[in-house]
């Protein structure tokens, strides 16, 4: 039936009665406003950093816009997104990952790669050092622990892997000291948080009383303690390049993606137990840490192996993840799900500030532009021609790292070797195989730029002869990837965008919402803003007084 008619209101009435609703409405939305507000204008309690190696910011995007309703979508949208943020160079993971938490670069922080070598230590295993000549491998890989091939280092743990989380979260005890270089002054091991020359995040965090912890992959991540030796107070670090317990034979947990993701697993559960305030255990209560996280590999290995169970890795096309990376993808969302779930179920998200990111990123992700080149035959060709022209020289190549960047450490550092290095390898040409593992020529060694000598050392901003930086640095060509065999389809540690545009995402306790920021900033900038959100000073920091690195805009 037709509604009776009403007189129209005088206009003071309506402007009333307008201003009523409005009064009523303000005071609905008001609790759940003012909560938001103090939540982004309070000084964060808790920092969790999550470092998802090989993830690019065009991976996160591709994601979150086929998933709006996803957790990583949640934390894009509720905190502040970086687009176009770069990582260190090299782009490999201890510098990518020391790069967050100190705030410094290579030429600062001392660390070039996982595996350097060092012109001012001894070798490994030196025990009389009067008269022993300088010059030796830094190893920050599996090879330093007392078992490598167990998921617990050499702990010696029963009932592996389901015990794991029993591991010790001091590793620097899983450290085979025989394995470590030494120091010419002391005659003694060099532990890899001595190793470092600035202090770290967990250093300032816990000079200031509070709470630290981490969990990585390899015990040699004790390097993040700093020169302190203490800064991590649990440090979790099950060994991914141990041997994966139910799985193909010989295979490490990076063989084969169904055991990166169970890997990965048990990191997210000692994160899960020390949101609930217990150390990574679960089995001892010492309240939440102020900054703590973890760093995932699944993506890695997606984006890394040719196949895994039944799906195809990498790329379907330029920056089209594939069916394997996809879902692993999903497989990250979904355990940034459960951290925030837990946060919210222990009353913590309105104080925890979450920052997504990664230590580098993976290259090609154009499957098509792949070419995997043996560097074997032309390091030992360099060291082959050197002693051809310099009769009764030793070999040229004290040390070398290629994965999609050539780093080589020279027994020679004079100009005169490290041209004849330079000139030898941009002068080498050969054939690799493609994507399809037919065959592909390349040239120049597969280089794009070869800095050496005191070109390399200005790359790295620091003075010729420095006792650390590498002699050589080679800017591969893009899709150049140094490898003996087919088993990889990308890599790291160059200096293409592949390799360096990475996502970085601050989100929660602290930043503003739903902000986008299009201007270049670097992982490095990560370490300050952690401080600052901490309500700490950020030239605390070695690192930052150095570079004059400057925290994140995060309202």
């Amino acid at each position: 039936m037709p509604r009776p008619s009403v007189p129209p209101a005088r206009p003071a009435l309506a402007a009333a009665a307008l201003a009523a609703v409005g009064a009523l409405t303000a005071a609905a939305a008001t609790p759940a406003a003012a909560h938001a507000t103090a939540r982004r204008h309070s000084p964060a309690r808790h920092v969790l950093l999550l470092s998802v190696d090989g993830l690019h910011q065009s991976d996160l995007a591709w994601y979150v816009a086929r998933h709006p309703q996803s957790a990583l979508a949640r934390l894009v949208g509720d905190g502040v997104e970086y687009t176009h943020a770069g990582a260190t160079v090299p782009s490999d993971s201890f510098p990518g990952m020391i790069g967050q938490l100190t705030g410094g670069n290579p030429g600062t922080t001392g660390v070039y790669y996982d595996d350097t070598y060092s012109n001012a230590l001894l070798p490994a295993g030196t025990t009389g050092c009067a008269g022993v000549r300088a010059g030796a491998e830094v190893d920050l890989t599996e090879d330093l622990d007392r078992n490598k091939d167990s998921l617990d280092a050499g702990q010696g743990l029963s009932g592996l892997p389901g015990s794991i989380l029993n591991m010790t979260g001091d590793p620097r005890s899983l450290i085979d000291p025989s394995k470590l270089p030494v120091d010419p002054k002391t005659c003694k091991p060099v532990y890899p948080h001595a190793y470092l020359r600035v202090n770290t995040v967990f250093d300032v965090a816990g000079r200031a009383g509070l709470r630290t912890a981490w969990a990585d992959k390899h015990a040699a991540y004790e390097i993040l303690d700093g020169p302190s030796g203490n800064g991590v107070q649990d440090l979790f670090a099950p060994e991914i390049n141990s041997k994966a317990v139910g799985y193909p034979a010989g295979g490490d947990w990076t063989k084969d993606n169904a055991a990166t993701e169970q890997y990965d697993g048990y990191k997210v559960r000692a994160v899960l137990n020390e949101i609930d305030g217990y150390d990574h255990s679960g089995t001892r209560r010492v309240g939440t840490p102020a900054v703590f996280g973890m760093n995932f590999q699944s993506v890695s290995t997606a984006q890394k192996l040719p196949s895994s169970d039944g799906l195809a890795g990498g790329y379907a096309a330029k920056g089209v993840p594939g069916p394997l990376l996809a879902k692993n993808l999903a497989f990250v969302d979904q355990e940034v799900g459960a951290f925030l779930a837990e946060l919210r179920k222990r009353h913590l998200d309105d104080r925890t500030t979450v920052i997504l990111s990664a230590k580098h990123g993976q290259s090609p992700t154009d499957p098509a532009a792949l070419n995997r080149i043996d560097d074997g035959p032309l390091l030992d060709g360099l060291d082959a021609a050197w002693k051809s022209a310099h009769p009764g020289a030793g070999d040229l190549v004290a040390h070398a790292v290629d994965d999609d960047a050539m780093l080589v450490w020279l027994t020679d550092r004079s100009p005169a070797a490290t041209d004849f290095a330079k000139a030898y390898l941009l002068a080498r040409s050969g054939t690799g195989t493609g994507i399809d593992g037919g065959p592909r020529p390349f040239t120049a060694s597969g280089l794009r730029t070869l800095y050496a000598g005191a070109a390399a050392a200005r790359y790295f901003h620091v003075p010729p002869g420095d006792p650390r930086v590498p002699d050589l640095l080679g800017v591969t060509r893009y899709g150049v990837v140094y490898t003996g065999g087919k088993g990889k389809i990308a890599e790291h540690g160059g200096a293409h965008a592949d390799d360096l545009d990475v996502p970085l995402v601050v989100s929660g306790a602290g930043t503003a919402h739903g902000r986008r920021v299009g201007a270049p900033v670097r992982t490095t900038q990560i370490a300050p803003t952690i401080l600052r959100l901490l309500g700490l000073d950020p030239r605390g920091l070695d690192a930052v007084r150095i570079e004059h690195t400057r925290a994140l805009p995060t309202r």
